[in-house]
């Protein structure tokens, strides 16, 4: 394995793992999250840690992708914002789950899509200003491989994976939303 070409790639890419957990580990007593939740969190933390060693434009598993299906472009950032979508599906859903007034409706669906969307366009709008930022050197950061509507694909896989998450995991989750209220009580 190589090592990171540079180090503010890396740092920027894992400081929301960074964030995260110490987070996580302050609300847990009040606030304990699903195990769904739980181990679904370390899937965007892997996809972060590879593509901020090797850049998402550089991910081997990417690269092989790419030549084996003869696609223009190594798809791992694609991946990254389609897990972007898929995990936070599971958070957002938990927490009006958990909190609202509007739980056991259907209206906190189309309001988690909505919130995965929001998040996707926040780190649309960070990845920018990076690139103002750091100019030339923003370019792995970024991912892009000049694709001018990258930030609209990024989108769209988040839009498909808060979607697919949330047609795959609600009612298993809804079971162990439960199993959590029972144990509170």
């Amino acid at each position: 394995m190589r090592h990171p070409h540079d180090l503010t790639t890396p740092f920027l890419e894992t400081v929301w793992i960074l964030v995260g957990l110490p987070v996580i580990a302050l609300i847990w007593r009040r606030f304990p999250l699903t195990n769904l939740l739980c181990r679904l969190l370390a899937l965007p933390a892997l996809v972060l840690m590879v593509g901020g060693h090797y850049t998402y434009a550089q991910v081997p598993l990417g690269d092989w992708a790419r030549d084996t299906f003869g696609l223009d472009r190594n798809p791992y950032d694609r991946l990254g914002h389609l897990v972007q979508g898929f995990v936070p599906a599971v958070l957002v859903r938990e927490l009006p789950s958990r909190t609202s007034p509007l739980r056991g409706s259907r209206r906190p669906a189309p309001l988690t899509v909505c919130a995965c969307l929001a998040l996707s366009a926040v780190f649309e709008m960070f990845e920018r200003a990076a690139a103002l930022i750091g100019g030339a050197a923003a370019g792995d950061f970024l991912a892009t491989q000049g694709d001018v509507w990258d930030a609209q694909w990024d989108w769209l896989c988040a839009l498909t994976g808060a979607t697919v998450s949330l047609l795959l995991l609600s009612r298993f989750h809804d079971r162990q939303l439960a199993a959590l209220r029972a144990q509170s009580v």
